[in-house]
């Protein structure tokens, strides 16, 4: 709901205690976990109303030119964030998670905003969702009614999930080690090589995005191939992930964590998320020997 993991966190705290200080009024009248999902529901809308929805470089204004420098990080944006993979989530709660999803759900209310991952990846009936909610299934219906029509217009034709799937193991193995070479190498040809005709590069805090091969290389030959880099293999949003390590005073350290959007067997989308801070939470090391 809220895009941001830092900021889950932070309300995941806020629903604990809140839940330990009222467990002596839970009667029973609905399911604990309706009754636990009523407080976190309650908790993010809070939060929502005090914060500004979450963006992409994409959302936040068009394509840069070819050859055009990239602009200053902009960190006072709420900028989208990455979120580690669990490994016992479903396909759909995978599904989500995926960073497409996430960016459009950032365009619905916050009330539509719950009852659509409520229904849709929680697999919570009307009712219960109104339950939790204090509100109608009436309005509930509506509400997801008006979610839906909002995220079609926003998502991809195929999930990544399904898209992934399609791929096989040894196919999502051999797209990342390409990937990971290519970048190490700073061999344009055969980076492009893996990118769909449309594909886009965005570097969230930079506001500055690219789409197509002219642009992308323009971009790539001013930024990432004047630096040696070396490359792990990761997951995040429910994608394939790589986490990027920049050469600094001679030791390679954590730098980007790019994540793809794959279609068919090439990279339609990476969005490069500048914060090494993040690794840990992908099980990452800070730094690489060589």
């Amino acid at each position: 709901m809220l895009g941001s993991a830092h900021d889950a966190e932070d309300v995941l705290q806020e629903v604990s205690l809140r839940a330990w200080r009222g467990r002596e009024r839970f009667e029973g009248r609905s399911s604990l976990r309706t009754w636990l999902h009523r407080i976190a529901t309650n908790a993010c809308l809070n939060e929502l109303e005090r914060k500004e929805r979450r963006v992409l470089p994409i959302d936040f204004g068009p394509a840069s030119e070819p050859g055009s420098p990239f602009d200053e990080p902009r960190g006072e944006i709420p900028w989208l964030e990455p979120l580690p993979d669990d490994p016992e989530q479903s396909v759909a709660e995978r599904e989500g998670v995926e960073l497409a999803f996430v960016a459009a759900v950032q365009h619905l209310s916050a009330n539509q905003r719950a009852a659509l991952i409520m229904f849709d990846v929680l697999s919570f009936s009307a009712q219960e969702i109104a339950d939790a909610m204090d509100t109608t299934a009436a309005s509930v219906n509506s509400a997801l009614q008006r979610a839906r029509r909002t995220i079609e217009e926003r998502l991809p034709e195929r999930t990544q999930q399904e898209t992934l799937k399609a791929l096989g193991d040894a196919g999502q193995r051999a797209l990342v080690e390409r990937y990971m070479s290519a970048m190490q190498r700073s061999d344009m040809d055969a980076l492009l090589e893996l990118l769909t005709e449309d594909a886009t590069w965005s570097m969230p805090p930079i506001p500055s995005w690219f789409q197509g091969h002219e642009a992308i290389a323009g971009f790539l030959a001013m930024g990432p191939f004047t630096v040696q880099w070396r490359h792990l293999p990761a997951r995040a949003n429910g994608q394939l992930a790589v986490g990027c390590y920049a050469r600094i005073d001679g030791v390679f350290r954590a730098y980007a964590l790019d994540v793809l959007e794959v279609r068919g067997d090439r990279i339609a989308a990476i969005v490069a998320f500048l914060d090494g801070s993040v690794f840990e939470a992908f099980g990452l090391p800070p730094t690489l020997d060589r």
